[in-house]
C-alpha cells in the first residue's frame, strides 16, 4: 500500500497539502487543471522533491527522503524523456543500466521489454524516426524493464490522437494487470482515467477536493466532479 501522510510542500508560492492511500495493485487516476497539482504530487512520491511536512510509506516502511534510486517507483512522462542520440535498444537499456554496461542476460532482457510493447526489431533505429505512438512504447518498455511495484504516469500519452491514446492505454492496461502494478496516473480526460483506473481524485489548487471508486462514477456523479463529466 502507498500512504501519504499529511503532506506539505510549498514552492515557488504554490501549496500542495494531500493525504490517501492506494492499495497493492490499486490504480488511482489525478484529474485536475493546469497547475492544481497533479504532476507535483507525482514528483514528490517519486522523491524528485522532499515535502516539508508529512511522510510517504510504502508497505508501511517510510521513504520520504529515501534517493530517488531506491523508492520502488517508476515513472512515464509527457515527453517520454527519450534521448534523441542513443538508439531505442540502448533508450530502453537506461532503465536496467544508466552505464550501459550491460550482460548478455542484460541484453535479453532488453529484448524482452521491447517485445512486449510491440517493438522487436527496432532496437537499432534512433527515437527520431519513431511515430509517436512508438515513442511512447519505448519509454513504456523502459519503465517496465525498471521493475518497480509503484508505476507513476504523468500524462504520457496527452500528445497522441486518440486512437493511439486508447491504444496505449490498453497496452498499459494489459501490462499492468500481468505485473501486478499499483498505478497513479495523472490525467486531464476522464474518459482516460475511466479506461484505466479503478479510483479517482480530483485535485484543486494543491487540495484532493474528490476521492471516489470509478465504478457507476456517471450514474451518480459527485458535485464536486462539475465540468469534468
Amino acid at each position: 500500500m502507498l500512504s501519504l501522510d499529511d503532506l506539505r510542500l510549498t514552492q515557488d508560492g504554490f501549496t500542495l497539502s494531500m493525504s490517501g492511500e492506494v492499495a497493492r495493485g490499486g490504480r488511482v487516476a489525478l484529474l485536475g487543471a493546469s497547475g492544481s497539482g497533479k504532476s507535483t504530487l507525482l514528483w514528490v512520491i517519486a522523491g524528485f522533491f522532499w515535502p516539508d511536512e508529512g511522510r510517504i510509506l510504502w508497505e508501511g516502511r517510510e521513504i520520504t527522503r529515501a534517493p530517488v534510486a531506491d523508492r520502488p517507483v517508476s515513472i512515464l512522462f509527457q515527453d517520454g524523456n527519450l534521448f534523441p542520440h542513443l538508439s531505442v535498444f540502448d533508450n530502453v537499456a537506461l532503465g536496467l543500466r544508466p552505464d550501459l554496461r550491460l550482460s548478455e542476460a542484460d541484453r535479453a532482457r532488453v529484448d524482452e521489454s521491447l517485445g512486449r510493447v510491440g517493438l522487436s526489431g527496432h532496437g537499432a533505429r534512433r527515437p527520431g524516426v519513431l511515430s509517436g505512438g512508438q515513442q511512447a512504447r519505448v519509454a513504456l518498455a523502459r519503465m517496465l524493464l525498471r521493475d518497480r511495484p509503484l508505476a507513476l504516469l504523468d500524462e504520457p500519452f496527452a500528445a497522441l490522437d486518440p486512437g493511439l491514446k486508447r491504444e496505449m492505454l490498453a497496452l498499459v492496461d494489459d501490462l499492468a494487470r500481468d505485473r501486478g502494478l499499483t498505478l497513479v496516473m495523472a490525467c486531464h480526460d476522464l474518459r482516460d482515467a475511466e479506461r484505466l483506473c479503478d479510483r479517482l481524485w480530483v485535485l484543486d489548487n494543491g487540495a484532493k477536493v474528490l476521492d471516489v471508486a470509478m465504478a457507476g462514477l456517471r450514474e451518480d456523479p459527485p458535485v464536486a466532479l462539475g465540468a469534468w463529466i
